[in-house]
């Protein structure tokens, strides 16, 4: 498993207007295999700025997902919408256990 995190920026005031899109993207990117979360959070600090979190199977999976059709329509909201930033890793766990 693989785990993807990090967070995009737009304009706080197109926040709002950036969540029916990420929630698109969600919904079609829970189908795929090897997925296993891929969630988007909005930061009530920073208005503008979505946590992402993801979890793969693979990177292979993962790989397979930036070429699917529904990211299209994604990376062109976030142009739209003004991406300021965008900081995402990935991190490859060594051991995953419960608190």
């Amino acid at each position: 498993m693989i785990i993807v995190t990090g967070t995009i920026e737009v304009d706080p005031a197109q926040a709002e207007a950036l969540k029916p899109h990420a929630l698109a993207v969600m919904a079609e990117t829970a189908k795929e295999a090897g997925c296993i979360v891929y969630r988007f959070y909005q930061d009530v600090g920073l208005p503008g700025t979505f946590r992402v979190y993801e979890e793969w199977e693979s990177e292979a999976h993962l790989a397979a997902h930036g070429q699917t059709p529904h990211m299209i329509p994604w990376r062109a909201a976030l142009a739209e919408l003004g991406l300021k930033a965008r900081a995402i890793q990935i991190v490859v766990p060594a051991e995953i256990r419960p608190l």
